[in-house]
């Protein structure tokens, strides 16, 4: 690289989902793109990397375990298999942009010169890239909690950190109780490891119904994972080979020796050291950027797609941000983030809990007038494919506008709940009735026939 100026059609800052869905597009249509990322080890974004690929990769590998084999071996094989799974995407990502004639990806850190320049790299390796529209796509990173002595230890890591690491801790505390906290749990549980989970609310999915958290809490229980809940960790301190957690629950002061602590406490949107005062790009006091429905930000002419918009943090959502920037772009402009309704979200542990709309108790605070449809996996004779696959615990529940028949929310615990909820969000999005979900034919034996049942098992009103 020499110290030199580069000129684009559009500048799209990050590999994530969003900025790379969108440089493809506008790749493929002639435009001047270039795509920059900070780190070769982040092509394609967190979730072929650090994410969803391969927590999920994880998630497979963990429920294969059988007891017969060694814990710390499986564990290692797992984790090398995740990582050349994960060093393909990534390969595959940059070759799929870095190829096409009118894209190049360009590997530094961004500062913002300007509103419509960014620079690369120092001294003589320093480039400048100017372009007619910026999209910013620098995602998010994990927050770690401003505890005495936690960001210090040498047994502290993050999730990205940990699932790159071949050794399995006997003993893993994981501080946060969250989607992203049960879904650890439920992995490294299955691989083996002693897991204890300290939240500092008074229960966990606290946003689900009573019962659906109920369900889900006695798997995780059941599992043999530890679930600690009004938690305030007051100190980490390393010993010679672990680290000890002080907390106190209802002001009774407890320790736990661990061989790792997981924090899993949220992210934070990346937006430091970006230079975007200078840019005149504003940000929202949790350092999100400020965007409008079609995510354009105080500068017109650039956009932030995905985490750092302060929006909902998923893969999916940043690929929804590309369609809504390139319809400002290159299409009629109308297409917007209030279009998003029905938007499910699921928590992978073991059995899956996916969610969309509302739960039962938001439906009767918005004055709805409800029926709510519920049943528990093991006792749905229509749906064979949960003996047949050995995972019949979960529950299905769906609350339905009593009026109207409409759907207004589903929780699904369940084998294939991460599949099912699409089909439910479907129906929402388009009006389709909860009578005709019921009486829909499906393939046999299937998840999805288990509709069949539920919609007509009507528990309250």
């Amino acid at each position: 690289m020499t110290n030199d100026t580069l000129r684009a059609d559009v500048l799209v800052i990050g590999f994530g989902k969003g900025g790379k869905i969108a440089a493809a597009t506008l790749g493929r249509l002639g435009r001047r793109v270039v795509l920059l990322e900070q780190s070769d080890r982040m092509y394609g974004g967190t979730c072929p990397n650090v994410g969803c690929v391969p927590t999920k990769a994880l998630v497979h590998h963990s429920g294969l375990r059988r007891e017969a084999d060694a814990a710390q071996e499986y564990y290692e094989r797992s984790v090398d298999k995740v990582q050349a799974l994960t060093a393909r995407f990534r390969a595959n990502n940059y070759d799929a942009l870095n190829n096409a004639d009118t894209v190049m990806v360009v590997t530094g850190r961004a500062e913002f010169l300007d509103s419509y320049t960014v620079a690369v790299g120092v001294g003589k390796d320093r480039l400048s890239i100017t372009a007619k529209h910026i999209l910013i796509n620098t995602g998010s990173e994990p927050i770690i909690p401003d505890i005495p002595g936690l960001r210090a230890s040498k047994h502290t890591l993050t999730s990205e950190e940990l699932i790159q690491r071949t050794e399995l801790p006997e003993r893993l505390a994981i501080l946060g109780g969250g989607y992203l906290g049960l879904e650890f749990a439920s992995i490294y549980r299955r691989f083996g490891s002693r897991v204890t989970v300290l939240e500092s609310s008074p229960a966990i999915l606290r946003h689900e119904d009573d019962d659906v958290a109920a369900a889900a809490t006695d798997i995780l229980l059941g599992e043999g994972i530890e679930i600690r809940t009004g938690v305030q960790v007051s100190a980490v301190r390393d010993g010679e080979s672990d680290a000890t957690v002080t907390y106190r629950i209802d002001d009774v002061p407890h320790t736990l020796d661990v061989d790792a602590i997981l924090v899993a406490a949220g992210r934070a949107p990346v937006t430091r050291d970006l230079g975007l005062g200078v840019a005149g790009v504003r940000t929202t006091e949790r350092g999100a950027i400020q965007v409008d429905e079609h995510l354009r930000t105080s500068q017109p002419h650039i956009y932030a797609l995905g985490d750092v918009n302060g929006g909902p943090q998923f893969t999916y959502i940043s690929l929804d941000d590309s369609r809504i920037v390139l319809d400002q772009l290159i299409g009629t402009g109308k297409r917007s983030t209030a279009d998003r309704v029905a938007i499910p979200h699921t928590l992978f542990m073991t059995p899956p809990l996916a969610t969309v709309g509302l739960t039962e108790k938001e439906a009767r605070r918005a004055g709805h007038q409800i029926k709510v449809t519920r049943k528990a996996v093991a006792d749905i004779a229509a749906m064979p494919r949960a003996h047949v696959v050995e995972e019949t615990r979960g529950v299905m529940k769906f609350v339905i506008d009593a009026d109207t028949d409409e759907i207004l929310g589903a929780a699904l615990l369940s084998i294939d709940a991460q599949e099912l909820i699409n089909t439910v969000a479907l129906a929402m999005r388009h009006g389709i009735k909860a009578s005709e979900l019921q009486t829909a034919v499906y393939t046999h034996p299937s998840s999805t026939e288990a509709f069949n049942e539920v919609l007509g098992t009507i528990v309250s009103s």
